[in-house]
């Protein structure tokens, strides 16, 4: 495992793709390597498990709770760890120029680093840090779950619920993968819907 040294891994796609499966499974292999592994959760996601992430197939591992990339650099100065996972990366607080720097510190200084997000909101709206983080990994994995509608290779999370807020935690109860054409046709129809309201309210 030490050509992994110094490397970034990325595990991204839309929800129920398998990214955080993924993270795990990397992870897991550097723990039977010996490696020392830490990995990091958002605290905006609990809704599993608040001290582990935890897998749609209920794999389990323990995870540090931060809200910020600075958070991060304040754990990881007492830490033995060489390997870092970050968990639900699109949820990190932080200036994007500082999250890429403080990344790029780490590599420099050889850790290894895992990590699994989302790439697009439920409108298809890149995420920003994982638009930035993407083209400076060493090995990108695109995973994709299956289309909810037509059975093809899912592109994005569609939300099923009609409220506007970008960040809204759920699972399959408020959100379905799509592939692009079954996405677009879901939001022809939304989008009709929304005008027919508007025209009532006038």
């Amino acid at each position: 495992m030490h050509q992994y040294k110094g490397k970034m891994i990325l595990h991204t796609g839309s929800m129920f793709s398998g990214k955080t499966s993924s993270l795990w499974k990397d992870l897991n292999r550097f723990e039977i390597a010996k490696y020392n592994t830490v990995v990091f959760k958002p605290k905006l996601d609990n809704r599993y498990s608040k001290q582990q992430i935890v897998t749609h197939d209920n794999n389990k591992m323990n995870a540090v709770n931060v809200e910020s990339i600075y958070d991060i650099v304040d754990y990881m100065k007492t830490s033995k760890a060489t390997v870092i996972g970050i968990d639900e990366v699109q949820f990190i607080k932080g200036d994007i120029k500082d999250i890429i720097k403080i990344l790029d510190c780490f590599l420099e200084n050889e850790f290894t680093i895992v990590l699994a997000g989302l790439d697009m909101d439920f409108k298809s709206e890149p995420f920003e840090i994982v638009k930035e983080i993407m083209p400076r990994v060493d090995y990108l994995y695109k995973h994709h779950a299956v289309c909810a509608n037509c059975g093809m290779d899912a592109w994005v999370s569609y939300r099923k619920t009609h409220d506007g807020e970008r960040i809204k935690l759920g699972s399959q109860e408020s959100y379905e993968p799509l592939c692009r054409k079954c996405f677009y046709e879901k939001e022809k129809i939304r989008q009709k819907m929304e005008n027919q309201l508007s025209m009532l309210d006038d």
